[in-house]
């Protein structure tokens, strides 16, 4: 028996393009699509088989359709100031596309967002700008993008690499289930594990940088009040770093201070990230709310925002 390596993108099996997102309900549609196509290639195969073929990596992945104005270069600007991050060191952040994509990876996964829109427009120019591959099979939408008004699609994706990183995973968000396509192919479980990412993007983040005081004075007085513990000596210093932040990207801000050891900054983070401040509104509660509803994004049902807009100018 000679062993078989299958790859494909169950949206544009099915649909031609992964604007548009597969449900369980598509599962035997994509089965049957799938023998189809192995059978038009000369490969014959028993349909439980397939079904319950083990999984050596897995995709999961979520269209954010935005639809207030707000574009995905906004949300991902938010994103870069997390890079900041604790776990610099064993993974790789990756800020790229003109500022149109941000990424974080290692060996067994990786977890990035982009501008979907951005990125079909990129693979028009040329295949090797765009983030994901085959988009030549999706470009006959472009023509309808070009009209759209108030449209745009932040794409959140989850790649898992290898069966070893899916089982520490699973194990530590309370997942059971065996690695095969069928038990793999579930909302809830990519619901779950793209949540877990948003959080630990979240985690990352200090909430130093979303505090909009209406005055200076204000600033001040509300770390004194809210971090009774903190000392004077530190009050100043978190009070001196959030006049920085408004003004200087972390990024920037941690490359300025490259002289000073590793160490420095990350005590200075540490403490950063347990000050407290009154509630602010999280930058990516829009992401976070469409994850919870898990709702799936069809181009159709966006056809108003994309055709005929001249009526609304």
């Amino acid at each position: 028996m000679v062993p078989l390596r299958i790859e494909f993108s169950a949206p544009k099996l099915i649909f031609g393009n992964n604007f548009d997102e597969v449900t369980e309900n598509d599962f035997g549609r994509i089965i049957t699509t799938l023998l189809e196509k192995l059978s038009f290639m000369g490969i014959s195969i028993n349909r439980a088989i397939l079904e319950q073929a083990p999984v050596s990596a897995i995709h999961y992945c979520k269209n954010i359709p935005l639809l207030d104005g707000s574009t995905p270069y906004h949300f991902i600007n938010k994103m870069r100031q997390a890079n900041i991050s604790f776990w610099i060191d064993v993974n790789q952040t990756d800020f790229r596309n003109d500022g149109y994509s941000y990424k974080w990876h290692c060996n067994s996964y990786e977890v990035s967002f982009y501008d979907k829109i951005h990125d079909l427009e990129a693979s028009r120019k040329s295949e090797k700008r765009a983030l994901e591959s085959e988009n030549v099979l999706q470009l006959n939408l472009f023509e309808q993008f070009e009209k759209r008004k108030q449209f745009e699609v932040l794409r959140m994706e989850v790649r898992l690499n290898k069966r070893q990183k899916m089982k520490q995973l699973f194990q530590a968000l309370g997942i059971e289930t065996d690695l095969t396509f069928k038990s793999l192919f579930s909302q809830k479980i990519s619901q779950t594990v793209l949540l877990y990412y948003l959080d630990t993007l979240e985690s990352q983040r200090p909430k130093l940088l979303d505090y909009k005081p209406k005055t200076t004075k204000e600033l001040f007085a509300d770390l004194i009040i809210n971090n009774p513990h903190l000392k004077p000596k530190q009050i100043l210093s978190l009070f001196g770093l959030k006049m920085v932040l408004d003004q200087i990207n972390p990024r920037e801000l941690r490359s300025m201070l490259g002289r000073y050891k590793p160490r420095n900054w990350y005590r200075l983070m540490a403490e950063v990230k347990a000050v407290k401040l009154p509630a602010t509104p999280s930058p990516f509660h829009v992401i976070r709310e469409h994850l919870i509803r898990f709702t799936q994004l069809r181009l159709i049902d966006y056809k108003d925002r994309m055709l005929n807009n001249d009526k609304h100018n």
